[in-house]
C-alpha cells in the first residue's frame, strides 16, 4: 500500500503537534505541506492515517466519489458537544439525505430576497449604536448583526424574553470556546470534565443546557399554536414532510436549529470582521469598493447591490485568503480507495484542506496578498475554491452567508467613514474549530458619509 509522507507519530511529538495545531494552525499546515507535499499523512503506523489533501485533482476525486464511499458523522464527533446527534453534520447515508432535503428550501430562491431587506434593516439598527470618534471592537458588533439576522430568519423572533435570553446565552456559549486556550477543550478529551459550574467545561455544559431548554420551549409552543402562515425557517421545518410523509421530531428540530444558530452567525461574523480589516488596511481596496458602490442610484434593491462585481470579489477573496474553516469535514473511507496516486485503506480519515488549496501559487499567484481582482479575472472550479466545502457536504447556508456579507459591508461602508485604530498586520487565531481575526481588532467611525446610503428600506 502506497501512502503519502508525513511526520512520525511518537508520543511527545504527537502532543506537540496537537498543541501547534491549536495555537498556530496555519503554521502547522504551511510547514507540513512544504516539507511533505500537498498530500500528507498524520499517524498511520498502527492504525489508518489521518490525511490532509491540498491537491485540487485529489479533492475532485473525493468530491465526485459516491457519498456512500465515506462516513462523515463519526469523523466530526467533536461537534456533537455543540450540535447534537441529529445535526445534519453528524448524519450519514439516508438520514443525511433526508435532513438535507428538508433543510434546503429556506436557503434558496425567493427566500433570499425575503432575507435581504431584513439584513439591511438589522445592520442599520446595530450600527446606530456607534458614536463618531469612539473606537469599538469590531467582532461583537458583527456577531450582534449576524445573530439577530439568524434569530429573525430562523424563529421570526426580534423581541421578547426568549429572544433576549437566546442572544445572550448563544454568545456566551460560543465565547466560552472562543480563545486558543479554551479551544483546547475540543482537542483534548481529558480536559472535558465537569468539575462544577465554575470549571470551563462545566460552565459550557450548563449554558448549553439553558439554550437547549429555550429551543425545546419554542418548538413546543409553535407546535401548540399550529400557525403555519409564518415565513420563518422554524415554521417551514415544522410543516415539512419527508417522502414518507413524516415530520421532523423535536430532537431533530432542536439539533438542526442549534446547527443553524451556531454555523449561521459565528462563521459569518468572523468573515465580516476580516472583510472590514482588508478594506481599511488596503486603501486601494477601499477606493475601488466606493467606486463600485457609486455606480448605484439613490434607491436600490438590496439584491441589485449584492450583484456589484468588486463587492462580490472582496467577499470571495476574504473567504479565500483566511478561510474560516481551514479544512472541510472529515470523510472516513468505508472501503479502500486510490486518491492522488496513493492507496488508502478503509478507516483512513481524509480531510480536504481549504486553506492549502487556497494558498497554492499555481492557482492563486502571490497567495499571501489580498487581491480581489483575481475573482474578476477568472472563475475557479469547485476544487480550486471551496470556502463552503463541497459535494453533499457543502454548507447549505452558503448563499445566505454570501448575501449577508455583501449587504452588511455595503450598508456600513455607505453610511460611515471608518478607520482601523492600528494598521499593523494581523493574523488568524483559533476560535473553537474555526479561525478568526484577533478579538482585540478595533475600528473607529470617523464621520458619517455625506452622500445618502444606497440601501433603501
Amino acid at each position: 500500500m502506497t501512502l503519502p509522507d508525513g511526520p512520525r507519530s511518537r508520543r511527545l511529538p504527537r502532543l506537540l503537534r496537537t498543541l501547534k495545531l491549536v495555537f498556530r494552525p496555519l503554521d502547522y499546515l504551511d510547514e507540513y505541506s512544504l516539507r511533505y507535499g500537498d498530500i500528507f499523512k498524520i499517524g498511520g503506523e498502527k492504525s489508518p492515517p489521518f490525511v490532509y489533501v491540498g491537491n485540487p485533482e485529489a479533492v475532485k476525486q473525493i468530491f465526485t466519489a459516491e457519498p456512500a464511499q465515506f462516513e462523515s458523522g463519526r469523523g466530526n464527533g467533536v461537534l456533537r458537544y455543540l450540535l447534537g446527534d441529529n445535526s445534519l453534520i453528524m448524519l450519514d447515508g439516508e438520514s443525511h439525505e433526508r435532513q438535507r432535503r428538508l433543510l434546503m428550501p429556506p436557503f434558496h430562491g425567493d427566500r433570499l430576497r425575503t432575507y435581504s431587506q431584513l439584513i439591511c434593516d438589522i445592520t442599520q439598527e446595530v450600527t446606530d449604536e456607534w458614536t463618531i470618534g469612539k473606537p469599538f471592537f469590531v467582532r461583537p458588533f458583527m456577531q450582534e448583526i449576524t445573530l439577530r439576522v439568524i434569530l429573525r430568519a430562523v424563529f421570526g423572533l426580534d423581541e421578547g424574553e426568549r429572544f433576549q435570553q437566546l442572544r445572550h446565552l448563544l454568545n456566551f456559549m460560543l465565547d466560552a470556546l472562543g480563545t486558543p486556550l479554551s479551544s483546547t477543550l475540543l482537542f483534548f478529551p481529558s480536559l472535558r470534565q465537569d468539575w462544577g459550574r465554575f470549571s470551563p467545561w462545566g460552565r459550557f455544559l450548563r449554558i448549553k443546557q439553558q439554550v437547549r431548554q429555550l429551543l425545546y420551549d419554542e418548538i413546543r409552543e409553535r407546535r401548540e399554536q399550529g400557525d403555519f402562515s409564518r415565513t420563518d425557517i422554524l415554521t417551514l421545518l415544522l410543516s415539512a414532510r419527508d417522502e414518507a410523509g413524516q415530520p421532523m421530531t423535536d430532537e431533530e428540530l432542536h439539533d438542526e436549529l442549534m446547527t443553524l444558530l451556531v454555523a449561521g452567525h459565528e462563521t459569518t461574523a468572523s468573515a465580516l470582521t476580516w472583510a472590514f480589516y482588508w478594506i481599511h488596511h488596503l486603501p486601494e481596496v477601499h477606493d475601488k469598493l466606493m467606486a463600485d458602490l457609486g455606480t448605484l442610484g439613490d434607491s436600490v434593491d438590496p439584491m441589485e447591490m449584492a450583484r456589484l462585481p468588486y463587492l462580490s470579489a472582496i467577499c470571495s477573496e476574504t473567504l479565500r485568503i483566511y478561510p474560516i474553516a481551514p479544512s472541510t469535514f472529515i470523510r472516513i473511507l468505508k472501503s479502500p480507495m486510490e486518491i492522488g496516486g496513493y492507496q488508502f485503506e478503509a478507516g483512513t480519515a481524509l480531510m480536504p484542506s481549504i486553506y492549502l488549496i487556497h494558498q497554492r501559487e499555481d492557482i492563486y499567484p502571490e497567495p499571501k496578498h489580498f487581491k480581489p481582482e483575481r475573482f474578476l479575472e477568472r472563475q475557479y472550479s469547485p476544487y480550486e475554491y471551496l470556502p463552503f466545502g463541497g459535494s453533499n457536504r457543502r454548507c447549505i447556508g452558503a448563499a445566505l452567508a454570501q448575501l449577508e456579507m455583501k449587504l452588511v459591508l455595503a450598508s456600513i461602508v455607505s453610511r460611515f467613514q471608518l478607520a482601523l485604530t492600528s494598521n499593523r498586520p494581523i493574523k488568524p487565531v483559533r476560535r473553537g474549530l474555526t479561525l478568526a481575526p484577533p478579538a482585540g481588532m478595533q475600528m473607529v467611525a470617523i464621520a458619517p458619509r455625506l452622500e445618502k446610503s444606497p440601501v433603501r428600506a
